[in-house]
């Protein structure tokens, strides 16, 4: 049979071409990069032990931070003459030669941020030879690479002496969490394409709201300045007592109130302390941002509006929703961890019960309800500090605007500059007094509603349980449950 032959033929040229072309690779030169290698081990590299330390993309700066501190003066660094397409360039194969001879080429880096408006230069692709306790010692340092399927970034280490590689690298672990260029700062999580972004974490400036700017209920403020900011304080002796130090806070009330206004202050207040802030599509993120609070403590995790992922399962009709990531970050921390999450809702009615009974989850949970005729004349004057504008007129404008929210008392303010600015003169009394008459007015309800402003409605009365009584006493309702009183009206 010709064609039968002729195919044999063909297959038996084509084996002994694969055959040849595997010998020639593995029985020819390893590559200068290999030699280099060999000389500064003292030992051929393939007999080595090679542990590989696997990477979040985030913490790529750390290493190189650390892998930098930890080179002696000797140190260098070398770059690989791989192609970058080869996703499965290791270690192990370098000096097996499955990509054939290695050489010297330029190193490989990239631009990585290390705080708002801050970047760093990192090793992307390089090899490093360095002496660690008197032993020399080889570091492949690779970054994360999604298009190329590496989903994280890798530490890979070798050395003559096994022991010599595990100490090394507790001793990267060690120094990447305490010298950590994210420790301390404020952040969230974006899709990629966002400036000062590490690996999907995004850096952030840290607001700086007054104490003073903020306006809750009597006793509201210090009870959650104690709970979020003074318990890390007395950290030591909390555990000497074994007490836990994770801890979950809840502020809620209708929109535009001032929840996350309170939220600004208490991370700009949080100063040193590690901050993850998440909202809309980063809520999503609930898991990565509790690892990093947990490595990076102490810290705080923001989540506003956490009744998008927190809703009763019941009702989001998903066995997988994200309800059980934000579950699992609240329990899966240990006790001691210096972590403190904030969740802000306008809709505590809408949250499941398992989010709020057992302790650990929330422990404290403080009504941000809209401001009262004492609390508006505070917000009023804040809002109108910068205008020349009498404390009669502002004091005469809060009692007309019951039932408004501070976002009401803002846009006020806004509209009263612009209407003098319009007719190009001073602000005066009249356009205050003008803007909360158009305000007001029926033509602007809709607008009303945007801002959370007008009378209280049976929605609002769902946003919490009624308040009896004096701060800090409880009762329970006609079903049995305990309430807290955390401030008047």
């Amino acid at each position: 049979m010709p064609d039968q032959d002729a195919f044999i033929d063909a297959f038996a040229r084509f084996l002994d071409r694969v055959v040849h072309d595997h010998e020639r690779r593995t029985s020819s030169d390893p590559g200068e990069l290999v030699r280099i290698l060999d000389a500064h081990l003292g030992t051929p590299a393939a007999d080595c032990s090679i542990v590989t330390e696997k990477l979040p993309p985030w913490r790529l700066v750390d290493a190189d931070v650390v892998m930098e501190s930890m080179a002696d003066a000797a140190g260098r660094v070398l770059g690989l003459s791989v192609d970058r397409r080869q996703h499965d360039v290791s270690f192990r194969s370098i000096v097996a030669g499955r990509h054939g001879a290695a050489g010297i080429a330029p190193v490989d880096h990239v631009t990585m941020p290390i705080g708002p408006g801050e970047e760093r230069r990192v090793v992307s692709r390089g090899l490093r030879l360095l002496t660690w306790a008197g032993e020399p010692v080889a570091v492949l340092q690779s970054a994360a690479d999604p298009e190329w399927n590496r989903q994280e970034a890798t530490l890979e280490v070798v050395g003559a002496r096994p022991a010599t590689v595990d100490a090394f690298l507790a001793e990267v672990r060690r120094r990447m969490t305490a010298d950590s260029v994210l420790r301390g700062q404020v952040m969230t999580f974006r899709p990629h394409g966002f400036e000062s972004m590490l690996g999907g974490v995004a850096f952030v400036e840290r607001p700086s709201v007054a104490r003073d700017d903020v306006v809750l209920p009597d006793g509201a403020f210090e009870r959650l300045e104690q709970h979020v900011l003074a318990l890390g304080v007395h950290r030591e002796a909390l555990l000497a007592a074994g007490q836990h130090l994770k801890r979950g806070v809840l502020l809620y009330g209708p929109p535009g109130t001032g929840k996350t206004h309170t939220v600004r202050h208490l991370v700009g207040a949080a100063a040193g302390t590690t901050v993850l802030m998440l909202s809309g599509n980063s809520l999503g993120a609930v898991r990565e941002a509790a690892s990093i609070a947990r490595v990076l403590e102490p810290a705080i995790v923001v989540l506003e509006d956490c009744d998008l992922i927190a809703e009763d399962r019941d009702m989001m009709g998903s066995p997988d929703s994200l309800l059980f990531e934000l579950l699992e970050a609240l329990d899966g921390l240990d006790g001691d961890a210096d972590v403190a999450f904030l969740l802000t809702t306008n809709r505590p009615d809408l949250l499941e019960q398992a989010l709020a009974q057992r302790p650990g989850r929330i422990d404290l949970a403080i009504e941000v309800p809209r401001p009262d005729a004492a609390a508006r004349r505070r917000l009023f004057a804040l809002y109108a500090r910068s205008l020349d504008l009498s404390d009669a007129a502002v004091d005469a404008a809060a009692d007309r605007a019951e039932g408004v929210t501070a976002s009401f008392a803002k846009e006020l303010v806004r509209r009263t500059v612009l209407a003098a600015a319009v007719e190009g003169v001073p602000v005066a009394d009249r356009h205050l007094e003008e803007a909360l008459d158009e305000l007001l007015g029926d033509r602007e309800s809709f607008t009303r509603s945007l801002l959370a402003s007008g009378p209280a409605t049976h929605e609002d009365e769902a946003l919490g349980p009624r308040r009896r009584g004096e701060v800090g006493e409880s009762w329970l309702d006609e079903e049995g449950n305990s309430h807290v009183v955390l401030g008047g009206d």
